[in-house]
This record gives structure tokens, sequence and C-alpha cells, in this order.
């Protein structure tokens, strides 16, 4: 039984209020209509796939499902409808109709529409549960029997000939598959529908596939950050490392305070949201950053960061230097740190064995390696 599944993925989705097309909106970590196809994927038997799309999202939907035949929407949902049932291939015998808007309908349903489909037209259906009644002008006219009521979902299956008839026959538009394989005469068969095959129209209807889809996971960042200073002529002047004065210690040359513990943090930051790094933000010509300390740079590194729409979630800082010993006042450096970034700081530290500015005596260096989501 060749089974072929056109995918109606043309809808504008204004209700929706998205600025994409509905089936190209985020749910989750991927899209309605990726959604929407797993449920084709899942089926017992492979299908031939027909998505319909926008003009202006061909070549999207061709990214997103590569062994799908893709053609264009028309103006309407039944235009759009024959459209992809003129391209699927010869060969299929059986057509099931399906709204990517019903992204979450489950494997299972698309098996039953298909197997009943063998024997005429078949359409998913859940009963009413709410009393419905018919109204004209505001004004209660009738309460209908919910008994003899069903709200009807997709994937709607029709033996091919039967669906061609009848979309070659058909004189209006209608909202759904199965009345124009009605209006010909042809038999339609109500099967059970299921819960999930809901349909997306509104924000509250995303909302509630985002419920049940979940979150999707955070992007994640990583920016490193160098910095290296020598010591200065002055031997009276105060060193400041990690957003800490340090008596008795020699200072390090710089526009500011030479904290490269704090400079290495600022282009961490930085590097990791897109945004540069510390020269570009804060140059050396900028009068407010001379003699400024941690606590002038990294909060405005960090609000720049979140301006960006990152959240810092950790930072590790590594002092590169044979003075002064960190141990001892390692705690205390890691919570200035912490409080200014607002997220966890590490802080450790090594000598360079002799080697280089820092293994010399000459200076102190810091790498830093910050994690944004």
């Amino acid at each position: 039984m060749p089974v072929g599944v056109v995918v109606v993925a043309a809808g504008s989705g204004t209700r929706l209020g998205a600025a994409e097309p509905k089936a190209f909106v985020r749910l989750g970590a991927r899209t309605v209509l990726e959604h929407a196809l797993d449920g084709v994927a899942g089926m017992s038997i492979a299908a031939t796939v027909v998505i319909v799309a926008p003009q202006s999202h061909l070549d999207a939907a061709r990214a997103l499902a590569p062994d799908a035949i893709v053609v264009a929407g028309g103006a309407s949902r039944q235009e759009s409808v024959s459209r992809g049932l003129a391209a699927l291939p010869a060969g299929v015998d059986v057509v099931l109709i399906h709204d990517a808007a019903r992204a979450l309908a489950p494997a299972a349903l698309f098996d039953r529409v298909a197997a009943a489909a063998q024997a005429g037209g078949a359409i998913p259906v859940l009963p009413v549960a709410d009393t419905v009644k018919r109204v004209a002008d505001g004004l209660v006219v009738e309460t209908l029997e919910r008994s003899e009521l069903a709200a009807v979902q997709t994937p709607q299956g029709f033996p091919r000939d039967v669906l061609e008839r009848a979309y070659a026959a058909a004189v209006r538009e209608e909202t759904d598959d199965a009345a124009l394989v009605a209006a010909i005469g042809a038999p339609v068969r109500a099967i059970p529908g299921d819960e999930l095959a809901f349909k997306i129209t509104t924000p509250a209807d995303l909302e509630r596939a985002r419920l049940l889809v979940g979150p999707a996971p955070a992007a994640r960042r990583v920016g490193v950050g160098v910095d290296a200073h020598a010591f200065g002529d002055d031997a009276t002047g105060a060193l400041w490392l990690g957003g800490l004065e340090w008596p008795g210690e020699r200072s390090l040359a710089g526009h500011s305070d030479g904290d490269v513990v704090a400079h290495a943090i600022v282009d961490a930051l930085l590097g990791a949201a897109g945004l540069g790094d510390i020269g570009g933000m804060f140059g050396t010509d900028d009068p407010a950053a001379a003699g400024a300390h941690a606590d002038w740079f990294l909060p405005r590194a960090v609000d720049r960061v979140l301006a960006a729409g990152f959240r810092v979630e950790n930072v590790s800082v590594e002092v590169v230097g044979n003075r002064p010993r960190l141990g001892p006042r390692r705690a205390e450096v890691e919570a200035v740190l912490s409080a200014l970034v607002g997220a966890p700081v590490s802080v450790s530290a090594t000598t360079s064995d002799g080697l280089g500015l820092t293994g010399e005596g000459r200076g102190i260096g810091a790498i830093a390696t910050a994690l944004l989501t």
C-alpha cells in the first residue's frame, strides 16, 4: 500500500501573531514543521512526503526535510492541497493530508488513518465535551445534541483516486478535505483521534505546545581572555589583583590599576558575547578608566553582556606569576569577583617555570574563561 503524505505548511499564521509563517515558528529547539514531520517519520510504513510551503520559505523547507518534495502553496488551503496532491509521484495509492499546525500528532494516529483509508475516506475525530449552541445575532437559537458532534483533526486519509475526483469536482472552498470527498458522494469514516493532534492557531495554543515539548536547550557561548602587565617603576604604588589591594607588593603598570585578573575576565565576557575586547570598549584614551579598579570594569562589561541577551554562568581565571602568593586570599578574591560578575568565579594560580615576563618576575599574567548562556 504505497502511501503519500501531503503536509500543508503554507499558512501565514496571522492569528498566531508571529513574524514567521506558522510552520516555521520555533517550538522548543525546532520548528513547528519539524515536529509535524516527526509523526510522518514514525509511521510503521515509509511514505512519500510532499511539503506545501510559502513561496518565501521553500528553501527553508527543503533544508529542514531534504528527502521531501517541496512545492509552493496557493492562495487558500484548498489550492495548497491541490498543488501538493499534484506533486505526488505515480504509484501512490493512499493519500494523507495533514496540517503542519497539528504539529504534535503522533505517528500512531497516522498509522490508524492510513490503515482505515485503504477502504475509503477516514478522518480522526474527538468527541465534543462542551455544550454547543447555535447563536444568531447574539441570541441562542438552538442547543445542539453533542453526542452527534465531533471535532475533526488531521491527518485525513483517502484513496488517491477518490481524493483527486473530489478536488476536480470542487465548486467552492471547504474547510477540510473530507467535505470535498463527501460532496461527490463518497463515504467518509470517523475513527478515534488523539488529544495531541490539537491545532496551533493562537498564542495560547503555541504556549500549550511548548509546555508539552519542553524548552529549547540554552545556547552556550565560551570566551577566553588573556592579559599581562609588567611591574611598574613606582616601588611605593599599590598592587591591585583580583579586585583586591595587596599591601607590600609592587604595583603593575597600566592606564588603569593594571589588574590583569579583572581585565582578562572582561575580555572573556566580551569575547563570548561577540562584543569585541576591553581595548575597544574601554580604551587607554578613556579618562574614566584612568586608575579604575575591577569594581568599575566588571559591572560595565556584565551590563553589555546582559544587554546582548546573554547571562553569565561562570568564570574561571588562572593567574600566572611568581608573586603574590594567591592561596591565603583565594576565597576573598573569588568572593569579590563573583559579586562583581553576578556569577561564580573561580581563581587558581601557577608559575611559568622561570620563562618569560612572569617567570622572570617582571610582571603578572592571567587567563580567563567565561561561559555564557
